[in-house]
């Protein structure tokens, strides 16, 4: 037994080697284990020092690699949350970073990419720099934040000795105004999605994250068996894989619902098998958005 498992841990040393940085569900499939089984010796693989776990999430899961393969996590960027995204493209594009001189959003946004931005301190400054450049390419002065863009709307300031009331509720009704612009901007692809859960009579209960072509959101849904919350993840794509399938079921390991995998995308015979083999977890339906 003792072999078995030592053999079990060369074979998924193997799929890094091959595939490189990789999610449990893709050792999984390379080695024939149950997604539990893997998550298991995945662990005692970290445990034992011979795999690194990123801090990085796809869904709920990191990312594991083999030491050596760091550099390789920059393809799972895109994974990235929409502030941490923009601090991770900035700070690639200008190598390196003074902390103090970023807007509030972007020096947390750093600090939550450790991965990808490492800091370092020059005459008491606390700096990032970008992981594939080293520290000794650092020359100051360093490239300062970008400048805040400007929005349309104005907001007017009143001459010294004017009323301070009046001022202040200008301001809050214009931040009001920005807010609730803010609010109504959605993708195409979200609101159709929005209007479709509508004319299915199933009720949005939360909206978790939506982007330009996902969606991802708890609904209630009226069944023979009564109300339940369903999570519905919706991907605009042209063909879904068996890829997006398991990264759905992944995600659904945070939330442990039933999942309705909504798109317009074509799916091909070996990812229906799939779904086949995780109906009673997950529906697919496909409806022209």
């Amino acid at each position: 037994m003792v072999q078995d498992t030592s053999e079990l841990k060369e074979r998924i040393i193997l799929v890094f080697k091959k595939r490189g940085p990789s999610l449990p569900v893709h050792v999984a499939r390379e080695t024939g284990l149950s997604i539990l089984f893997a998550s298991a010796f995945l662990s005692e693989l970290v445990s034992e020092k011979k795999i690194k776990l990123s801090n990085l999430r796809v869904g709920s899961s990191p990312i594991y690699f083999i030491p050596g393969q760091e550099m390789m996590l920059e393809k799972f960027s895109e994974y990235l949350k929409s502030k941490e995204k923009e601090a991770f493209l900035f700070l690639k594009e200008k190598k390196f970073l003074k902390d103090s001189e970023q807007e509030p959003a972007i020096r947390v946004a750093l600090r939550a990419i450790k991965d990808f931005a490492l800091p370092f301190k020059k005459n008491e400054e606390i700096y990032w720099r970008y992981f594939k450049i080293p520290e000794k390419e650092f020359k100051e002065p360093v490239i300062k934040a970008r400048k805040p863009i400007k929005s349309k709307s104005k907001i007017f300031m009143f001459p010294e000795g004017k009323s301070k009331e009046k001022q202040s509720n200008l301001n809050v009704l214009e931040k009001s105004k920005i807010s609730s612009k803010k609010t109504k901007e959605k993708s195409d692809f979200t609101i159709k999605i929005l209007d479709f859960l509508k004319m299915k009579n199933i009720e949005l209960i939360e909206e978790i994250e939506s982007k330009k072509k996902e969606f991802l959101g708890i609904a209630k849904m009226n069944t023979s068996l009564g109300s339940i919350e369903i999570l519905i993840i919706a991907k605009d794509k042209k063909k879904i894989t068996r890829n997006d399938i398991e990264l759905a079921l992944q995600k659904n390991s945070v939330y442990k619902r039933i999942v309705l995998f909504v798109s317009a995308g074509e799916i091909n015979k070996k990812t229906k098998e799939f779904l086949d083999e995780h109906k009673n977890i997950i529906k697919f339906l496909n409806t022209q958005i």
